[in-house]
């Protein structure tokens, strides 16, 4: 009997059975998918993966070459490169697809969704296990690069051109180089079909780092002001978008605005 944690499809799954829920999966989370036709015949999502599980059954029998044969000719003609070692679940989805790496000891649970870019790499030459473990549900945006033997875990979120080097909790959304933990499932807007496909929302937080600090600065510098005497002046825009951020006397920006 089969785990219910354990990470990949049911053995005793055929090959069809699951195309056809990898091709049932794509109307819920492609918007532009029309006809099962249209799926199975243009996108090189599905043709990669078909290609995995052929490849896939032929590594765990033992024909090595065989199977990277296979993986050679689906790269070749998806731009999708998914190493035969690679454990892939149901209901997977590569959207577009263009260069998504998968390494040999990746491990991909059930309805996962990677965007184009994406890639599951290692960061060390030993043997075992070296590249990471995505759990049930995990979307990874275009571009993002997930590296080394860590665990994303289930129905957590991956922003585009994110860098994720350590583990992530399941529900949580991750964002920047390096990564960071932003947003947990109870902020996040989940479709009916429960796949958030708000990119567009991620927020930024090196952007509110910032902003903390220019506030905290700001702060500063009226107390140094009262410590000093001196008046507090509390006008604080730019003379102008292109001027650089030396600061300018009080006296000299008045000067100017009235020239001006």
């Amino acid at each position: 009997m089969t785990s219910r944690n354990a990470i990949g499809p049911n053995p005793r799954q055929s090959i069809f059975a699951l195309l056809r829920e990898d091709v049932g999966c794509v109307f819920q989370r492609d918007p532009a998918a029309r006809t099962r036709w249209e799926v199975i015949t243009t996108y090189p999502g599905i043709h990669a993966l078909l290609s995995h599980r052929i490849a896939h059954a032929l590594w765990t029998r033992n024909w090595r070459y065989a199977a990277r044969f296979v993986s050679f000719l689906a790269r070749m003609f998806t731009q999708i490169d998914i190493h035969p070692g690679a454990t892939i679940g149901r209901r997977f989805f590569i959207d577009h697809g263009c260069g998504v790496v998968i390494g040999e000891t990746a491990q991909i649970g059930n309805d996962v969704t990677l965007y184009h870019g994406v890639t599951l790499g290692g960061v060390s030459w030993n043997l075992g296990k070296r590249h990471p473990t995505l759990q049930d549900g995990v979307v990874v945006g275009a571009g993002a690069k997930i590296l080394g033997p860590i665990s994303v875990g289930r129905n957590a979120r991956i922003g585009a051109n994110s860098v994720v080097i350590r583990d992530v909790p399941a529900d949580m959304t991750v964002v920047g180089i390096p990564g960071r933990e932003v947003l947990p499932m109870e902020q996040r807007r989940i479709s009916s079909h429960g796949v958030d496909l708000d990119h567009h929302l991620m927020p930024d937080p090196v952007g509110k780092a910032l902003a903390c600090m220019l506030e905290r600065i700001g702060e500063l510098e009226s107390q140094l002001a009262e410590l000093s005497g001196t008046p507090v002046e509390t006008e604080k825009d730019c003379d102008a978008c292109s001027d650089n951020c030396n600061p300018v006397p009080h006296e000299k920006r008045q000067k100017n605005r009235v020239t001006h």
